[in-house]
């Protein structure tokens, strides 16, 4: 483990790096991986619970990150659920952007952390996997027993009756509904949309359940909504069974996110958060590493198999 991590030091320059997408961050330091790497060992039933700054390594951008996130980049802000639900401009905004960028969006592949928790899965060490995240890439990377926090942009739902359409399926009727819809995209945004024009959107057909006529819209839990009690109630469960949490790519600032580390404080589990800068629950964690999850998480799976 020393020669390892002695090498790596020799090897990294000690500057802040920076990758598209991903925040400014400083390599990892050694006592970082001794940490984790006997929290690893010292744990058999652990819930990862990840966030945006896992998939900012697969490109896909965050909200909150200091210049690259999407708050720093623009005025974007993303949608509230109230006023998808009122406004049928609003459905029709949300709707356009996201017919441009889903080709995109749905393309992009899992991170490295992605397929280390994946493999952590495998060997059974990690039992349970919620995510905040709803771009189902923990599915592409083949991890099993998920919760998606959030839900996800892959499956879409009446908001006045029970049909439900997968995402695909969608874009082709939405692509035969609106053919003279430009393909082309300057910025991927973290909930799939893009910047369109006012005419764009204003010429955009909004989707409509071809049963009773209600606004679609994906099963993703909007800014100002709450999480279904059933998920909620899930998430606790998996919490019980495991025997600590492992953050990896979250400020746990939203609420929903924060409650399962206040519920594991409470039952007195071990928290590790690995995250690039300050999280919420810094004060109350066991063990915070701040650096990128990919640039520390293959080492210590590596010398976790091999040991």
């Amino acid at each position: 483990m020393k020669m390892l991590i002695n090498l790596r030091n020799i090897i990294q320059p000690r500057f802040t790096r920076h990758i598209v997408c991903v925040p400014a961050y400083k390599p990892p330091k050694e006592e970082d991986y001794e940490k984790l790497l006997k929290f690893l060992h010292n744990h058999d039933h652990i819930l990862v619970l990840t966030g945006a700054g896992i998939s900012t390594e697969s490109g896909i951008p965050d909200y909150r990150s200091e210049t690259v996130g999407l708050y720093a980049r623009s005025n974007h802000k993303p949608v509230q659920y109230q006023e998808f639900v009122k406004y049928p401009k609003v459905r029709q905004r949300y709707w356009a952007r996201n017919f441009i960028g889903w080709p995109r969006f749905s393309s992009i592949q899992p991170s490295t952390t992605h397929l280390v928790i994946k493999d952590l899965e495998k060997r059974g060490k990690v039992k349970a996997v919620v995510t905040q995240n709803v771009d189902r890439l923990h599915h592409k990377a083949g991890s099993l027993n998920v919760t998606e926090l959030h839900g996800c942009g892959y499956i879409v739902k009446c908001l006045e009756c029970s049909y439900e359409v997968d995402r695909f399926k969608l874009q082709v009727e939405l692509l035969k509904q609106n053919p003279e819809m430009e393909t082309s995209f300057n910025m991927i945004r973290p909930d799939g949309d893009v910047e369109l024009s006012k005419e764009q959107v204003e010429r955009f057909r909004a989707p409509i359940c071809p049963n009773c006529e209600g606004p679609l819209k994906p099963d993703i839990v909007f800014f100002g909504d709450n999480v279904p009690k059933q998920r909620v109630e899930k998430v606790r469960e998996e919490v019980k069974k495991s025997d600590a949490v492992f953050v990896m790519g979250s400020s746990l600032t939203v609420y929903s996110s924060y409650r399962i580390i206040l519920q594991a404080k409470e039952e007195n589990k071990d928290v590790a958060v690995l995250n690039i800068g300050p999280t919420r629950a810094d004060d109350i964690a066991d063990i915070k590493v701040s650096t990128k999850c990919g640039e520390i998480l293959p080492d210590l799976y590596n010398t976790l198999v091999s040991s």
